[in-house]
């Protein structure tokens, strides 16, 4: 059962991880670029700020952006700003999501994302946990997908076997940790089984487009070239 308090608190400590390390970089440091094509440092702390924002609409009831092109207009807009700026947004952004999810509510409603997604409300906290703690590795100042908390990465590795469960171009594939954690995803696809093994932040990293699976062991085919998320 999805404990939404308790992911709550853990936004809360990512995102204080996430302010402290930023924090000791100068402050010209928003225009390095980030290891995500064509953005920026600053493009992801305006990313996460604005991201806060779409999530707290979610749980009001409204949509998360007022469009597609809104939403990125609104990251180039804030992107070039000088670091102690784009921190301080992120604080009082972070700290409207934490108001808005701190208000009386029935967690079991469902809620609508980007692109018609829906989930239910419980699960919001869990995906902005997702977006703070990978957008953490993505601005490249040190923090990698070994250092997220172990708990969060294999509940990540749950989601997205679970995403590309059943999907249509993925094949069989069975993946297994060397801790002994097991998972199973694809299925849409001819081919297979395959059976993919590795450490936890690999294959976390392989399923979230963060790393290419060369540091995976893969039998029984190719490994997957799986759909953007």
């Amino acid at each position: 059962m999805i404990d939404h308090a308790h992911d709550l608190a853990s936004v809360h400590e990512a995102t204080e991880r996430l302010l402290t390390a930023t924090a000791a970089l100068d402050n010209a440091a928003g225009a390095r670029p980030s290891r995500l094509p064509g953005w920026t440092v600053g493009h992801v702390l305006a990313h996460l700020a604005r991201n806060a924002d779409a999530l707290g609409n979610a749980l009001d009831g409204r949509p998360m952006y007022v469009s597609a092109e809104a939403r990125d207009a609104d990251i180039e807009r804030d992107a070039p700003r000088a670091l102690d700026t784009q921190l301080a947004d992120l604080r009082v952004s972070h700290d409207g999501f934490r108001a808005r999810a701190a208000e009386p509510a029935d967690w079991t409603r469902t809620v609508e994302l980007r692109n018609g997604v829906t989930d239910t409300a419980a699960r919001v906290p869990f995906r902005r946990w997702a977006e703070v703690e990978l957008h953490h590795v993505d601005l490249g100042i040190g923090y990698e997908l070994e250092d997220l908390p172990a708990e969060f990465t294999e509940r990540e590795i749950d989601f997205l076997a679970d995403r590309f469960g059943g999907h249509r171009e993925v094949p069989p594939t069975g993946l297994r940790s060397d801790g002994g954690q097991v998972w199973t995803t694809g299925g849409g696809a001819p081919g297979g089984p395959i059976a993919v093994e590795g450490s936890t932040a690999d294959l976390l990293g392989w399923l979230a487009g963060r790393r290419d699976g060369s540091a995976l062991a893969v039998k029984g085919g190719a490994l997957p070239v799986l759909p953007p998320l």
